[in-house]
């Protein structure tokens, strides 16, 4: 009986799954390879003919090839963000963790507040035009890391909770300051909650859309995902293109998560069972 139902519970997240997932992603791709008059139908028709590569060439080529400078810009952003955020978040969280007081439990606290408050633009724009960043890309990368940190701290203090106080005494021993106890000792146990941060945080500014849109207008610097009013407009949308548009940028988030599922639930899981 147990397992009728255990296996009828399963049948039901896959059809779930196979619903919310599965049907979305190939309207999307029905749509991308379809020409512009069938597209227009937003059905799941199949195609009546395959214009893949002329479709390709045209979101590719459209306005001066601004998916590539956009695909230039997001890899800039992502790769930059991310760094930061790995070497700042995992600097502060072993501090907090080996240094508990009334002062690291405040800064705990702040920490959570970047979870819960949302963050305010207007302000944000402020600051960056005081000193010179706004609609630059310099200054979005400070936003994204400002705006994932808190996250990131989150997932490395749970992590550094498990690693033995006695390997930072050893280390100190041996005559390690510091930077070296660390980067030497500490930074490399953590690297499955590492790889976790790198991933979530890589696919979240990579598809990030509201950021780059108000602190970093300008076609010279779109990121991908700005790219897809290149084929909307008040009076007609290119359905076919802004699907292949989607699917294009799609396709990187979706890959690194089909290779590091695996990475990415271990290293949260052993950050949530060790804290």
């Amino acid at each position: 009986m147990k397992t009728a139902r255990k296996l009828g519970a399963e049948a039901t997240a896959l059809i779930v799954a196979t619903v919310v997932f599965l049907v979305p992603f190939s309207f999307m791709l029905l749509t991308a390879v379809k020409d512009e008059t069938q597209a227009a139908d937003l059905d799941f028709a199949w195609p009546a003919n395959w214009p893949i590569v002329r479709n390709l060439v045209e979101v590719a080529s459209t306005r001066d090839y601004i998916l590539l400078t956009a695909y230039v810009n997001s890899i800039i952003l992502t790769v930059a963000s991310v760094a930061l955020i790995v070497v700042f978040a995992s600097m502060a969280a072993f501090v907090l963790q080996r240094r508990p007081g009334r002062m690291a439990s405040t800064v705990h606290l702040l920490v959570l507040s970047g979870l819960i408050i949302p963050p305010a633009i207007v302000p944000t724009i402020w600051v960056l035009q005081s000193i010179g960043l706004f609609k630059t890309l310099p200054g979005l990368i400070l936003v994204e890391v400002a705006f994932s940190l808190s996250f990131a701290m989150l997932l490395y203090r749970a992590f550094i909770a498990a690693i033995p106080r006695q390997l930072d005494e050893a280390a100190m021993i041996d005559g390690c300051t510091g930077i070296a106890l660390f980067f030497r000792v500490i930074f490399p146990l953590m690297r499955p909650v590492t790889i976790t941060v790198i991933l979530t945080t890589s696919v979240a500014i990579f598809n990030d859309f509201v950021n780059p849109l108000y602190f970093l207008p300008g076609d010279e610097n779109a990121t991908v995902q700005l790219t897809l009013y290149n084929f909307q407009s008040q009076f007609s949308t290119q359905w076919n293109l802004l699907f292949m548009d989607i699917v294009l940028i799609t396709i990187p988030p979706l890959l690194a998560f089909v290779f590091f599922n695996r990475k990415i639930v271990a290293g949260m899981t052993a950050g949530a069972i060790k804290g």
